[in-house]
């Protein structure tokens, strides 16, 4: 059994929460789950910074939305303060490996840098 690990337990629950179509609507909520030097490269090939993606997430994320669905996440702390997690999505049949890294602050664990990859079913 893998040893426990309070730093990887608290990233995979910030990624979580910022997965939950409540938190994702709220641009309070999301942005206190964001570095300040965010960037993302999506899924889709954008770059986003901080301000775009909170922006485009409250305006694109229903209410009642069905949540994202994650598979397969691993994480593993690569320095005292950063936490590296994996994993796969799936949101209305758009499947993406993910891959996030998550900084601590004085504010907590935020997310740093995060990147999409889409795939299909037969990929894998």
């Amino acid at each position: 059994m893998p040893e426990r690990n309070p730093a990887v337990e608290a990233a995979v629950e910030a990624e979580l929460r910022l997965l939950d179509p409540e938190v994702r609507r709220s641009p309070e909520l999301v942005g206190a789950l964001l570095h300040p030097e965010f960037h993302e490269f999506g899924a889709s090939g954008r770059h986003w910074d901080r301000a775009s993606i909170i922006a485009a997430l409250a305006v694109t994320t229903a209410p009642g939305a069905r949540p994202v669905v994650t598979s397969q996440m691993k994480g593993v702390q690569l320095a005292p303060d950063l936490v590296h997690l994996t994993f796969d999505t799936d949101h209305n049949g758009r499947r993406a490996h993910r891959s996030s890294l998550w900084r601590r602050t004085g504010e907590g664990w935020l997310l740093y840098f995060h990147q999409g990859t889409v795939f299909s079913a037969a990929e894998g």
